[in-house]
């Protein structure tokens, strides 16, 4: 390229085509052309582009112009020259017909490359292969056949670079489209010829057969015999097969309300030697008035029977009160045109409601190979950078593809397997489908030097499997480059085409759409997922009332409100919670989030099961009330609602108390293995409002699982709830388990295979606190007996081996029972629990909770919960049906809770830095 680098400045389609030449062995001082003695001057191209290349002729007189008319190989057939004078001063390769210039021959030229890229090119100065043709410009496009879609020939203008014009570009397509409407009405000039031998065949047959036979009347007059328009559709639809199929016969078919119609096809030629056939259309029990048919000269053409004439051969005649119709006349190879568009026309809109049902990027790849295979093509080949897969938009689409999907008539085509990493060298058709956003058509692999340059063995391989033809087309949606669809043909021996080229891209634009969707559907999906993992427990808290196992699995088609949670309660007591928000998505997920933090608020409080629900409920009343406009892209439908099961489980007792806000029962199973369904009272979801929640309470035996549970785990389009509740309680049916193997069953047996709702499942084996570890003692409101109290504390504690923590057991009960003593009522108890923690509760008749304050350096006294509160390392009030419970905390560790005020460092240098006194 006269010393520009080749990789810098340089269009990227001819690059292309520069290094398609050079892997073919051409030089660009290489002055030869193969040269076609043996062209058509004649051919209905010719024929068609005679007055267009004359007017171009008359429109360049005087100027430097040089316009071409080739074949679809690249042959040159027609010259017209601006200037008489450049055919002597032009080589006989540029002036001279027969010479070809296709790509493989010449190089980079405007001819070659048009045909190559089946669209208008422009090539200025040294973009040209080879060195004679460097100093001119050219542009060039295709000539298609309207019927067909086929290329015909190139027509091309060159001229030297100072003529470089936009509005060449318009001519030449102009002057193109003017040789394509020729060309069209050619054909139609062929069906007239074809139209007029037909009427004549029955004009001559009206002299010899009685007029009466039948009747001939014409497509118009269809409706009027009561066909309606999908009748009507289906009749030229079978006719324009049958011309297709150039075959004689008759064809019955059933229209809708009972009636029967006979086609005919039978053979025509015209005198000039055209051959086609007829459809006619018979209708039996018609009653349509007879139709008068004039020909081109103006005499009425009667309506005869078939006759026997060499045009039209009979076979047989319509039954009396038959009526015969001219249906559809024409030449096959039109006919296998109209058949072919037909086809494509329902492969898209089959694939409208096939490609994209679901919101999987990998699935919807494959719904593309799966209708294009065989309709289209024999193999199917699918390469998609591994960021769409995981939903992220794609940076270098070009250089992190993998192998997606691979389908095709066989399971043996040697194809990179799916997974693999595909490599794109330059040169491929794949890489430049990337690069210019357009479909790439290799019609013949064996001549298409990129594509086998990219892995010599694979090709021979596939060309051992009759591969032979391509289409590369970019995955392309709202601008970004998704990936890459090869659609390959190996049974059909011809060779793909235009229209072949236009379905592929249509069907991969439609792919793109809705790989795209997913690709988006998967980023929001995995963000909100995310974020609901996030908001779930990330671990489980220590306790020894239950042992725990869980699971939460989120729907495929959604990420729900589902949460689950396992809260540590006062006195060794645990809450097991199980929730479930309205709705999906982000506004979902964050609506669990604040439900899930306002129950751990209201766990502070230690509230009865049904007042918690009853709090929850007003929350949700008012978040429902707060988001009255709905916001659609985050899932928000302006509706707040919610199920919640929350369940206390007190191992001192093995007592469980319950309640439930719309939300599925628990199932119990005991010891022996036997599953029950509580009697839990089934109260209204969360946000109704103004309606009551009530309790249960039940007995568990150590050793006993509840099982809570959301509604996705029952609930599924294909199944009924009962069933999957009676599979439930199967699974559940097995003694001596722990909760891990439990909910492994579960999930063996019960979840759905492909949930559309959050399944959420927690199970809990009870323990019991042996009485032991649990000491009580009842008193009087009698000051004398708080020191009683100390003592029976310290021997209790001695028994357990606790007596580093004795001295502070003792300050805090001394506390607790004279704070009880003094602003409570009897009955007052006082009980010690020895857990992970030493629990001290103390209990009175009132409902009066302690306040902790700071206390003035006036007041004598209100210090006394501020020395519990800095010995314990948690305390609190707990309300009870009979008054009130104080309760706190101590740990069970080396330093008894008590702060070590004389760590050795400190008497070591506790005072060294402090100055002395000058």
């Amino acid at each position: 390229m006269l010393g520009e680098p080749v990789e810098g400045g340089v269009r990227s389609l001819i690059l292309d085509s520069w290094q398609r030449c050079r892997s073919l062995g051409l030089s660009p001082d290489r002055s030869g052309l193969p040269f076609r003695p043996d062209i058509d001057l004649d051919g209905r191209l010719v024929r068609a582009a005679g007055p267009v290349l004359d007017r171009l002729s008359s429109r360049f007189a005087g100027s430097r112009m040089n316009v071409a008319l080739t074949d679809a190989d690249g042959a040159v057939l027609q010259r017209r020259f601006g200037e008489a004078s450049m055919v002597r001063q032009l080589p006989e390769i540029q002036s001279v017909p027969g010479f070809v210039f296709a790509e493989q021959y010449g190089g980079t030229n405007g001819i070659g490359l048009a045909l190559a890229e089946r669209r208008l090119v422009h090539i200025f100065g040294a973009e040209h292969f080879a060195e004679r043709a460097q100093s001119n410009a050219c542009t060039a496009t295709p000539v298609r056949d309207p019927l067909s879609g086929r290329i015909e020939g190139v027509l091309c203008f060159g001229y030297p670079r100072t003529y470089a014009d936009p509005q060449l570009e318009i001519l030449i397509r102009k002057a193109a489209t003017a040789i394509e409407r020729r060309l069209l009405a050619q054909s139609s000039a062929r069906e007239r010829a074809l139209l007029r031998a037909y009427l004549d065949s029955r004009q001559h047959a009206q002299t010899g057969e009685a007029a009466g036979d039948g009747r001939l009347v014409g497509m118009d007059e269809l409706p009027r015999s009561g066909l309606d328009r999908h009748d009507q559709m289906l009749l030229e639809q079978i006719a324009t097969e049958l011309i297709s199929s150039a075959r004689r016969t008759a064809v019955e078919v059933a229209l809708s309300h009972g009636r029967q119609v006979t086609l005919l096809s039978r053979p025509v030629t015209s005198p000039s030697g055209v051959e086609g056939f007829v459809i006619e259309a018979v209708l039996h029990g018609d009653s349509l008035p007879r139709l008068s048919t004039a020909d081109q000269a103006g005499r009425p053409v009667g309506p005869p029977a078939p006759a026997a004439t060499s045009a039209v051969p009979p076979l047989g005649h319509p039954a009396g009160g038959a009526a015969t119709r001219l249906l559809l006349l024409g030449e096959p190879g039109v006919g296998r045109y109209a058949v072919a568009a037909r086809r494509r026309l329902e492969l898209l809109s089959e694939a409208s409601t096939r490609i994209g049902t679901t919101l999987d990027v990998s699935r919807t790849a494959w719904e593309l190979a799966e209708m294009a295979v065989p309709r289209l093509a024999d193999y199917v080949t699918i390469d998609l950078p591994e960021t769409v897969l995981r939903g992220e938009e794609p940076t270098h689409p070009g250089n992190e593809l993998h192998r997606t999907v691979v389908h095709g008539i066989r399971p043996d085509c040697p194809f990179y397997p799916v997974g693999e990493r595909v490599d794109l060298s330059p040169s491929t058709p794949h890489r430049r489908c990337l690069a210019s956003g357009q479909p790439v058509l290799e019609p013949d692999l064996r001549s298409a030097p990129g594509w086998i340059a990219q892995g010599p063995e694979e090709a021979e391989r596939l060309f051992a499997h009759q591969v032979h033809s391509l289409i590369a087309v970019p995955l392309l949606a709202r601008g970004v480059v998704l990936g890459i669809a090869c659609f390959y043909r190996a049974q059909d021996p011809a060779p793909y085409g235009d229209d072949d080229r236009s379905l592929a891209q249509e069907l991969a634009t439609r792919a793109a759409i809705c790989i795209d969707n997913a690709r988006r559907y998967t980023r929001e999906h995995a963000v909100v997922l995310a974020l609901q993992r996030s908001l779930l427990p990330r671990s489980l808290p220590e306790q020894s009332a239950v042992e725990v196992a869980h699971l939460y699995l989120p729907a495929e088609s959604g990420v729900r409100g589902d949460w689950f949670d396992v809260i540590p309660l006062s006195g060794a007591r645990v809450a097991l919670v199980v929730g479930d928000v309205v709705g999906h998505g982000l506004h979902a997920a964050a609506t669990m989030g604040r439900l899930r933090t306002a129950v751990h608020n209201f766990t502070e409080l230690d509230l009865a099961p049904d007042e918690l629900l009853t709090h929850l409920d007003n929350l949700v009343g008012r978040l429902d009330r707060d988001e009255d406009d709905p916001e659609p892209s985050t899932g928000n439908n302006g509706i707040v609602g919610a199920s919640c099961l929350y369940a206390v489980y007190d191992p001192t007792s093995q007592r469980c108390t319950m309640a439930r806000a719309g939300h599925p029962p628990p199932a119990v199973v005991h010891p022996d293995g036997t599953v029950t369904l509580p009697d839990l009272p089934a109260g209204p979801p969360l946000g109704l409002g103004g309606l009551p929640f009530e309790s249960a309470e039940f007995h568990l035996p150590e050793g006993s699982q509840l099982v809570l549970y959301s509604d996705g785990l029952l609930e599924d389009h294909q199944r009924d709830p009962d069933a999957a509740l009676g599979r439930l309680r199967a699974a559940l049916a097995r003694p001596n388990r722990s909760p891990e193997d439990t909910c492994r069953a579960v999930v063996e047996t019960v979840v759905p295979e492909h949930p559309v709702d959050d399944v959420t499942l927690l199970i809990a084996r009870t323990h019991a606190l042996h009485p032991d570890r649990i000491a009580t003692w009842d008193l009087p409101a009698d000051p004398a007996r708080v020191s009683e109290i100390r003592v029976a504390a310290a021997r209790r504690l001695s028994d357990w081996g606790l007596d580093e923590v004795a001295f502070v057991t003792e300050l805090l009960l001394s506390e607790l029972v004279t704070n009880a003593i003094r602003y409570g009522t009897e009955p007052i108890r006082v009980r010690l629990i020895h857990d992970r923690t030493l629990i001290c509760e103390v209990s009175d008749g009132s409902s009066t909770a302690p306040h902790l304050r700071h206390a003035a350096t006036t007041d004598e006294g209100g210090r006394g919960l501020f020395l519990v509160a800095q010995l314990t390392q948690a305390w609190g009030t707990r309300h009870t049906a009979r008054g009130k419970v104080i309760w706190a905390e101590c740990a069970l560790d080396a330093d008894s809770g008590i702060p070590d005020l004389f760590e050795s460092h400190f008497l070591e240098s506790g005072f060294a830095d402090i100055p002395g006194l000058e």
